[in-house]
């Protein structure tokens, strides 16, 4: 087993796996009350241990354990409160669409499936990558063998058209 000062082994991080999935675990299931989601945020903080594993500095291994936890943590409920936002706007009490919305979502798709054909095919992907299959710009960097900047930039300028074509067309 290798905790240097500077990245761990498999054995390293297992042991950190071992010392510290309960304790994070349990930290996310205080603050939320959602045993299941705890466990979502508490694999996913050890994934990014793993994909960071040869920069960990093992003496703040617990700092950034529990940064990394939190930061999930804040990410997910950013997106529920925006999604919460979006369906109390365009919904009626009691959870059923309006005829309205539900003609509305057909015609803001059918603009945004227009919109993804009209985009070239290197800022598709980028987009797709992202959003679909939930991708870091670093793992589509890896993935398409261009640097992290080039993403941004073809996600930037995929952004920007989709928004233009969509408004265009509202």
């Amino acid at each position: 087993m290798s905790l240097t000062e500077k990245g761990i082994d498999q054995a390293g991080f297992d042991q950190i796996f071992n010392q510290w999935y309960e304790p994070i675990r349990n930290f996310i299931y205080y603050k939320t009350g959602n045993v299941h989601l705890a466990e979502d945020i508490a694999q996913d903080t050890f994934l990014k241990i793993w994909e960071k594993k040869d920069d960990i500095n093992i003496s703040t291994i617990k700092a950034f354990l529990f940064t990394i936890a939190t930061n999930l943590l804040n990410n997910k409920m950013d997106h529920q409160k925006v999604s919460f936002r979006f369906i109390n706007t365009y919904q009626q009490p009691g959870n059923v669409s309006s005829p309205d919305f539900e003609m509305e979502m057909r015609e803001f798709n059918e603009k945004l499936q227009k919109a993804l054909a009209d985009l070239d095919d290197k800022k598709r992907t980028v987009f797709l990558m992202s959003r679909i299959d939930e991708l870091t710009y670093k793992q589509i960097a890896e993935s398409l063998g261009i640097t992290v900047k080039a993403i941004e930039k073809r996600m930037s300028k995929a952004l920007d058209f989709l928004r233009d074509r969509i408004e265009m067309n509202l």
